[in-house]
């Protein structure tokens, strides 16, 4: 089952209406910055700050969302799942003095810097708040990438303006 965008806007509604205030990861980040969608989606990734984390838990727990069990899981990012396969991927952030969203303890210097979190999108025509064009193309990074990486990335760096990173170097040369 995939996540659509009438279920994103409709989620993304209800967190507004409880002020929690999130900001669209991932492929819909992608698609949000594009104003477009570009492929199917089985999960919503979503940065949120810590505090807002129980009030999440318990509005998604209502639409029938539990934890998922993952190898991975850490208290600073888990991922609930409803009974037809929708997948909400949490990344927990805390915001420090300068707006940088600190993600998990201190001393691994993992973050959301500040002008990550200045993007915005669109998704069925809702204005949303995303990881911004430039720290999505970064943020692509550090892990095995897959050909859906480099088509996300591909169309942020033309719509944008922003040089290909070098790690997608492999993707052009044989697609």
């Amino acid at each position: 089952m995939y996540m659509t965008a009438a279920e994103v806007i409709s989620l993304y509604t209800e967190f507004e209406n409880l002020n929690i205030k999130i900001w669209v990861d991932g492929g819909w980040g992608v698609d949000a910055l594009l104003g477009e969608p570009t492929r199917p989606h089985q999960d919503l990734d979503i940065a949120i700050q810590q505090e807002d984390v129980p009030r999440l838990r318990h509005m998604l727990q209502e639409r029938g969302y539990r934890d998922i069990r993952l190898t991975e899981a850490k208290p600073w990012n888990f991922v609930m799942g409803d009974k037809e396969g929708r997948e909400i991927d949490v990344h927990v952030i805390v915001l420090d003095s300068y707006g940088n969203g600190l993600y998990g303890p201190t001393e691994k210097g993992e973050m959301y810097p500040a002008a990550s979190l200045t993007g915005t999108g669109s998704i069925n025509g809702r204005g949303v708040r995303c990881i911004s064009p430039a720290w999505m193309v970064k943020f692509h990074s550090g892990y095995k990438l897959r050909e859906k990486d480099f088509r996300d990335v591909s169309a942020l760096c033309k719509r944008f303006g922003i040089e290909l990173p070098e790690s997608f170097a492999q993707f052009k040369t044989s697609g």
